[in-house]
C-alpha cells in the first residue's frame, strides 16, 4: 500500500516543474496530477477486486505492479499534459491492485475490532511514507530532476514485489474462490449495495477523503506560494503526516477497548468542530500565522487518523464472504466521490486556505448526517430483532 503513498507524495515538490516540462503553468492543471491519480485508484478496483476473488490475491498484486512500472515510464517520457495525465491515471489504476487487495487480505484473515486494529498498524506503516516522501522527492528533484522520482518509484515497486513473493502467503483459500463469471460479480455487487451499513460508512469515507484530498493537492501551493516556505515544505508536510500516524497508532490500542463506532463518532465530531472554529475566526482575516494554521491542521488530521482505518473496517465488516468485490466497490465509490469534491474545492484555494476549511466543515456536516442515519437504522434493526425473538 505504501507504494501508492510514494507515487502520490514524492511528486508534490515537483508539480510546478513537471507542469512546465509538459507545457502548463496553470495551478489547477498541476493539481490534476494528484486528483487524477486518485481517480485511477478508484476505478482500478472494479476490475482487480472481482478478479482476485477468482484467481487469488497474489497474482493480482503482481499484475498491478507490472502495469505500474510501465505507466511510470509513460510519465517519464511524456511530452504533453495529456500523456502525463494518462500516465498518472494508469499509475493510480495499477496501484489500486496492491492497495485494494491488501484490504481484502486483511479481511480474509481478521474481522471485527481486531480487523480495525490490524488496519491501524498497516496504516501506520502507510503513513511513514508521506512523512519522508516529500523530502525524498525534493532531494531527488534537486539531484537528478523530476524524472528521477519516477525511477525511484519503480525500484521500490520491484523490491516490494520480491518481498511479497517470498514472505506473504496467499490468504484466499481455493475452496473460497468464486468462478470468474459476470453473473457472480453482478450478484456480488447487488448484495453489497443492499448493506446499508457498508454504503453509509463508504459515503462518509468518501466525504472525508474528498475534503482531505484538497489538502494533498494544494499543500505545495499553500506553503510555497501563500507562505513562501518552499524549502521548508517537505518538513511541514512530514510534521502534519506524523499527526495522522500518531492517531492511527493510538487507534490500534483504543479500538479494542472502545470499538470502531464510538471512535468514529468522537473523531468525526472533532473533524467538524475544528473547521467550524476556523471559519468563525478567520472568515474575513486572510491566512493566520503559520503556527496557528499548523495547529488547526494538526487537530484536523489527528481526527483523520482515527477515521480512515475505522471507516473502511466498518464498511467491510459485513463483507467477509465477498471481500475482494467489497474492497473494490467501497474503494471505488469513496474515491469517485472524493475526486470531484477535491477538484471543486481546490479551485478556490488560490490565495487563502479559508475555502479548504469551509470544505472540511461542509463535508464533515454531511458525514455527520449520514452517521446519524446509520445510528437510527441500527436502532431500528435492534428493535426489530428483539421483536422477532419474542
Amino acid at each position: 500500500m505504501s507504494i501508492a503513498a510514494l507515487a502520490l507524495d514524492a511528486l508534490l515538490p515537483a508539480l510546478d516543474m513537471i507542469g512546465a516540462a509538459v507545457g502548463t503553468t496553470d495551478i489547477a492543471q498541476n493539481q490534476l496530477l494528484i486528483t487524477l491519480f486518485f481517480l485511477g485508484l478508484g476505478l482500478g478496483p472494479l476490475l482487480f477486486g472481482p478478479v482476485s476473488d477468482s484467481i487469488g490475491r497474489k497474482p493480482v498484486v503482481y499484475i498491478g505492479f507490472g502495469v505500474f512500472i510501465l505507466s511510470s515510464y509513460l510519465c517519464i517520457y511524456s511530452t504533453s499534459l495529456e500523456w502525463m495525465l494518462a500516465g498518472r491515471v494508469l499509475q493510480g489504476m495499477s496501484l489500486s491492485a496492491p492497495r485494494t487487495i491488501s484490504i481484502a487480505m486483511i479481511r480474509d484473515s481478521y474481522s471485527g475490532d481486531y480487523m480495525a486494529r490490524i488496519m491501524s498498524f498497516v496504516t501506520v506503516v502507510f503513513i511513514l511514507v508521506p512523512v519522508i516522501a516529500p523530502a525524498t522527492g525534493k532531494w531527488i528533484l534537486d539531484s537528478v530532476g523530476w524524472q528521477g522520482i519516477f525511477h525511484v518509484q519503480v525500484v521500490f515497486s520491484v523490491l516490494v514485489s520480491l518481498w511479497f513473493w517470498r514472505r506473504q502467503p496467499e490468504t484466499l483459500l481455493q475452496r473460497n474462490r468464486k468462478s470468474f463469471r459476470a453473473d457472480v460479480f453482478i450478484r456480488g455487487y447487488r448484495e453489497l449495495l443492499s448493506y446499508r451499513q457498508t454504503m453509509g460508512f463508504t459515503f462518509i469515507w468518501g466525504l472525508v477523503t474528498g475534503s482531505f484530498l484538497v489538502y494533498l493537492s494544494t499543500a505545495q501551493q499553500i506553503f510555497q506560494e501563500q507562505y513562501a516556505l518552499a524549502d521548508a515544505f517537505p518538513y511541514i508536510f512530514a510534521a502534519l503526516a506524523i499527526t495522522i500516524g500518531a492517531a492511527t497508532l493510538l487507534n490500534g490500542t483504543l479500538v479494542i477497548r472502545y470499538g470502531m463506532l464510538r471512535l468514529v463518532t468522537i473523531s468525526l465530531s472533532l473533524y467538524v468542530l475544528t473547521p467550524l472554529v476556523y471559519v468563525l475566526f478567520y472568515s474575513q482575516q486572510g491566512n493566520p500565522p503559520l503556527w496557528i494554521l499548523m495547529l488547526f491542521f494538526g487537530v484536523q488530521f489527528f481526527a483523520v487518523g482515527f477515521l480512515f482505518g475505522n471507516l473502511r473496517s466498518l464498511a467491510m465488516e459485513p463483507l467477509g464472504h465477498i471481500a475482494g468485490i467489497g474492497a473494490a466497490l467501497t474503494g471505488c465509490l469513496a474515491t469517485i466521490m472524493a475526486v470531484p469534491i477535491s477538484a471543486f474545492i481546490g479551485q478556490f484555494v488560490v490565495s487563502s486556505v479559508y475555502p479548504m476549511f469551509l470544505g472540511f466543515l461542509i463535508c464533515g456536516l454531511l458525514a455527520m448526517g449520514i452517521l446519524l442515519f446509520i445510528y437510527r437504522y441500527m436502532a431500528r434493526s435492534r428493535i426489530q430483532l428483539a421483536g422477532d425473538s419474542q
